[in-house]
This record gives C-alpha cells, structure tokens and sequence, in this order.
C-alpha cells in the first residue's frame, strides 16, 4: 500500500567496482578542488590503504593536504574540532573520509564545524539545523555496514554524558561514494561480520518502519538479498573481491533505504548500548535484530513476513508463521557468523554488565529512532527487549 505522502532524497554520485579508486581524482577535479585533507584511524592506515588512496593521486593537478588518521571508534567533539583546525591550517577545499562510520561521521561533523565558522557542534544537533551547504566530500569506505557514505545523518559520542549525539541534514550528503573493494578486503572476519550485520539491520528496519515508502523498500530488499548470498561468504573468505564489493553495495542501499524511511527500536536500542557500555554498533544491531523483530510482530507481522523470501526462509503458513520464519533466518545467520567470527549473539558476550540494562533502556526511550518503530516503546517495553537479548 501506497503512503498518502513520502519524500525520497539520494544525491550522492555513486562509484562501485574493482578498480573504482582510480577515478578519484577526476571526480576531485570535477568537483573544482585540489587539496583535500583525509580523514582515517590508525587501523586503516596500519592496513596499508592510505597508501591504496595515495596511488590515485599519482600523475594528477590534485594532492592531499593533510592525513589525520587518529578517529577512534566513537569519535567525540574533541576530535571534530581538531579535525576541522587541521582543515583550515592547512588550506584543503575538500574532506575524504576514508574509513568505517566513525571515520566518515568525523568528516561530516568537521565539515560543519568549517563551513558554519563556529566549534561548538552542539549547536547543531538534531534535524536540519544546518545553515550552509558543506565543503566538497568524497567516501571511501573501508567497512560495509554503516551506509555512512549515502546518508544524511552522522552519530557523535558525546563523553561527558555518556550518550550518542545525532545529527541529521540534506545537506550531510557526501558529494562522492567510491565503492572499491581492495579497501575492504584487509577487514578481519569479526568485523566483516559485525558490520554485515548492521547492514541488514538498516535495510530490515527500513522495511517495517513507519516512514517506509516504495522507493525505500526497493533498496531494503536488494540489500537484504546481497547480506544473504555474500556475508558468510565474505567473512570466511575474506580476499574475495566479488563478494566484498557485494556487500559494500548492500551496505550502500540499506544506507539509502534507511536515511529516507529511517529505523526503529533495534537501532534505538543499539545506540544506548553504545553510549551505556560502549559496545560497537553493528555488534548492538546485530544482537537486538531478531529481538526487535519480534516486537514488531503485532504491528508490522506481515511486512516482517514479507522479507522472508529474500532471507531464503519458509514462506509457507500463515503470515506470522512467516514472519517468524524470517526472524529465524535471522537468527540462524547470526549463529554461523558467530561460529566463522565469534560474532556475539547476547548482550552479555559483547562485555554489557546485568547492572547497566536499566540505564539502557532508559537512554533508548529517548533515542529519536523509537520514533518511527511500529509498536511504542516505553521504557518497560525497551527493558524486556534489552533482557531478552542480555
């Protein structure tokens, strides 16, 4: 059934194949900038990729300003603020992210920082608090789960409060996404499997949310079916190109499913983990999945069950048999990526202490993503969830 309204917004120019990298430079030039300061961690750099990137530079008018490679996995303001000093010290005209969604989320938030003339990022929290159109920006992204690279949102941690701070514009879209995948191929399998999951996180929430649209589940179930044919195959074989550049597609379209009909208790529950007990992201997303699932399954039951098919689950029954069949699909996933990964499948094996689930489930009641969830989620409501996957 057709939405009475919806809105559907991509305007990243996407680059997707084995030897993609290789037109960064040109699209630099198309963009009219030279300079571009690149923002990494130290993982990515240990790996070797930042000298992957600087080959593309070779034999163009373009150079690289400046390498800040110290993101660490929940980048803070701190570190947006340095980010952004370093842009301006050392004159760049562009930003490429080259990394996970710490990485380009850091990107994103200095580029407010610069284009706005202020170091105060609080002041821009929320939904389209943006006054200026940013910098040219160009991702690369080494992990295939977050989306980053295609959406119009970025997640802060905030450290004095022990919360994630969101932030959410048409105008936080990257101009480039270059999907290439000799920048993933170093990922170890936990990883891969972890930000798999994220992905299929994304592009099943998307699916079932209340902003869904036409448009959005087109991309959710594309994603959905690349999770399914390549993730294992990806983690277990980590040097197969095919199968990388499969999911950092799948990564790329449950990012535009989910930045136009948004995401629901899974993701709502997964950043108070993050924020309470410091547990990474797409591990959070990949252990609450079927639990949020499952709570969806009076309200949304059968768009749950219509995501069987593409999950290779049952499709016989009736649509709650299905939906459960699909939640299993889910689950039995999780379990063989925990068995190639050690992957976590409960709270309690991701390092979340028995004493913290209440302040989870109070800082997830809070969390804008509960939002758009088909069945409300009070804190009661939150805290069973949290205990069903402790």
């Amino acid at each position: 059934m057709l939405p009475e309204y919806y809105e559907f917004l991509c305007p990243v120019k996407i680059l997707s194949g084995l030897k993609a990298l290789s037109n960064l430079t040109f699209e630099m030039e198309l963009l009219g900038v030279k300079k571009a300061l690149i923002v990494t961690d130290k993982g990515v750099s240990d790996a070797g990729l930042i000298k992957t990137v600087k080959k593309a530079f070779g034999g163009s008018k373009c150079e690289i300003g400046a390498i800040y490679d110290k993101t660490p996995p929940d980048s803070g303001t701190d570190i947006v603020n340095e980010v952004a000093k370093l842009f301006l010290d050392k004159k760049c005209d562009c930003f490429i992210a080259v990394g996970g969604g710490s990485s380009i989320d850091t990107a994103k938030c200095a580029n407010m920082i610069v284009v706005e003339g202020t170091n105060d990022l609080m002041k821009f929290q929320g939904v389209e608090r943006l006054t200026k159109p940013l910098k040219p920006f160009v991702v690369i992204p080494t992990t295939a789960g977050t989306g980053s690279e295609v959406t119009s949102a970025a997640v802060i941690y905030d450290r004095k409060n022990k919360t994630k701070l969101a932030f959410a514009s048409g105008l936080l879209f990257p101009d480039i996404a270059i999907l290439d995948p000799k920048m993933t191929v170093t990922m170890p399998p936990k990883i891969t499997a972890a930000t798999g999951m994220d992905a299929l996180t994304h592009a099943v929430e998307a699916y079932y949310c209340l902003q869904k649209n036409p448009v959005s589940d087109a991309y959710a179930i594309a994603a959905i079916r690349l999770v399914f044919d390549s993730l294992l195959d990806s983690t277990l074989k980590p040097k197969d190109e095919k199968k990388r550049l499969a999911m950092l597609n799948a990564s790329l379209l449950a990012g535009i499913a989910f930045s136009n009909s948004l995401v629901g208790v899974v993701h709502g529950i997964a950043h108070a983990t993050g924020g309470v007990a410091r547990v990474p992201h797409g591990i959070a997303n990949s252990i609450l999945l079927p639990f949020g699932m499952e709570n969806n399954y009076d309200k949304a039951g059968d768009l749950i069950a219509e995501l069987a098919p593409f999950m290779g689950a049952t499709t016989t029954g009736s649509k709650l048999d299905q939906a459960k069949s699909a939640v299993a699909a889910v689950r039995e996933l999780a379990n063989e990526l925990k068995a190639a990964s050690g992957l976590p499948t409960k709270l309690s094996e991701a390092g979340v202490k028995k004493d913290q689930l209440e302040e989870i489930a109070k800082t997830a009641i809070n969390d804008g993503s509960c939002t758009m969830n088909p069945e409300d989620i009070t804190y009661e409501v939150a805290l069973d969830i949290i205990k069903q996957a402790f």
